[in-house]
């Protein structure tokens, strides 16, 4: 344990000279490689206080004392210190530490993939429904709304009976072959549905879309309604109402 914590850890006064600490020395290489194995700040903290590594006085590790020998240039023999380790096993350490300190920007479709999900979901999510997407542009076929059950159908088939009927016993009344013919037309159209439309948008878009190495946002915000994510399986509801579900991770 060093007497003067003004000292870098790791070093010692010997007849005015910085020489190696040999117990610290070895700490500072085995926090640098376990850091670039990729311990965080708080795992190192920890560790060090389990194993009773000394630091100071009194004084206990914490992530300020790690992040302190992460960073200090000294330890590759700056300042007339001695080297305690390889220039380029330092380096590695900065150029992590430099990519902690960045922070993580997320694309427009992970974005609009967070909104999809009401939350923030795990990397896998985003790369199952990727996979889900381009499957539906390789066979935009697969598109397919529920079918409506028949009552409508069968109303239509009773309605347009009766008005060729009206249509072929004269006298042929006008208005009411009119009012017959609205009602007609409003019964298929309810027979089709919205979803129907809904599918034929989707299957046009997806036929148009090349296949994706990534999310893009137009693509999630015209098609995908919502996203659900459980057991370590993706369902994607389609704006048709149609749900496509995802392979299970194993």
């Amino acid at each position: 344990m060093a007497n003067n914590r003004k000292l870098p850890f790791g070093y010692r006064m010997k007849f005015g000279e910085h020489i190696p600490h040999p117990a610290e020395a070895e700490t500072v290489r085995w926090i640098y490689r376990s850091y670039l194995a990729g311990a965080s700040y708080n795992a190192l903290t920890t560790q060090l206080q389990e194993q009773g590594v000394p630091y100071d006085e009194g004084k206990r590790w914490n992530k300020n004392m790690v992040a302190r020998i992460l960073e200090d240039k000294r330890y590759i023999g700056t300042d007339c210190y001695p080297a305690i380790l390889p220039e380029e096993q330092f380096r590695r350490a900065q150029e992590r530490r430099t990519d902690r300190a960045i922070p993580v920007r997320k694309t427009p479709a992970q974005m609009e993939l967070r909104r999809l999900c009401g939350g923030s979901p795990p990397a896998w999510v985003e790369r199952q429904v990727l996979a889900l997407l381009n499957q539906l542009i390789q066979v935009p076929a697969n598109i397919a709304h529920e079918q409506k059950k028949e009552q409508n159908a069968s109303e239509a088939s009773t309605l347009r009976r009766e008005l060729d009927e009206a249509l072929h016993t004269p006298p042929v009344d006008g208005e009411r072959t009119r009012t017959m013919a609205l009602h007609l037309a409003e019964c298929r159209l309810n027979s089709i549905g919205p979803e129907e439309y809904e599918t034929e948008r989707l299957r046009r878009i997806f036929q148009a879309h090349l296949p994706m190495w990534e999310l893009e946002r137009d693509l999630l915000r015209k098609c995908v309604r919502r996203i659900t994510y459980t057991g370590g399986a993706v369902q994607v509801q389609l704006k048709n109402n149609q749900t496509v579900k995802g392979v299970k991770q194993t």
